[in-house]
């Protein structure tokens, strides 16, 4: 049995290795579409939404009009507007059927997801792949992780979301006064 400390490590390995296949041209079609929509919807279900969450909750510090489908407070979804999913397996139903909304108001769709040909995959406009095998693989030959589950996938979606920000970030000049102004107070 590995320790704390070792397995740090082996969860670190394992990410640093799936972020290796990310494609960069994905990137920049997911980053030109961030920058260039008029409003942001993120949707994912699971721990993946909790992931996603956290990128929608950035999105708004950096100053984008960003929301989480499903919640009371979200607006309408219309065209010039992206939709942005996250999902290991790309399977997730009430995912999929919100990737068809999105589309029907000619909303563009994009999605971080680990299973190119899935539902989701074949559904979104752009997809930028983390090729993990996700919970419903059965081989353990396909699976590269030690980890439960989708943990590896999710990891490596929020580091790359997160590295997605970073680089917004950036661009608009680091400015951390910016980002405190449009963080909640209500806390």
């Amino acid at each position: 049995m590995m320790k704390t400390q070792e397995l740090c490590r082996v969860i670190i390995d394992e990410n640093l290795k799936l972020l290796a296949h990310v494609q960069t041209e994905e990137v920049e079609v997911f980053m030109q579409g961030l920058d260039q929509a008029e409003n942001i919807f993120c949707a994912a279900q699971g721990r993946s939404g909790y992931i996603l969450r956290c990128f929608c909750m950035r999105l708004t510090h950096l100053g984008c009009r960003a929301y989480f489908a499903g919640e009371t407070v979200t607006p309408r979804i219309k065209s010039g507007d992206i939709l942005v999913v996250l999902s290991g397996s790309g399977r997730t139903a009430y995912t999929v059927e919100l990737i068809k909304l999105a589309k029907r108001a000619r909303a563009a769709t994009y999605g971080v997801i680990g299973t190119k040909d899935s539902p989701m995959g074949r559904n979104l406009d752009h997809v930028v792949c983390l090729p993990v095998p996700s919970q419903n693989s059965r081989s353990p030959s396909e699976n590269p992780s030690i980890q439960i589950l989708d943990s590896l996938f999710e990891q490596a979606a929020f580091v790359l979301l997160e590295s997605i920000l970073l680089e917004f970030f950036q661009k608009q000049g680091s400015d951390q006064g910016g980002l405190l102004e449009r963080h909640t107070n209500l806390e």
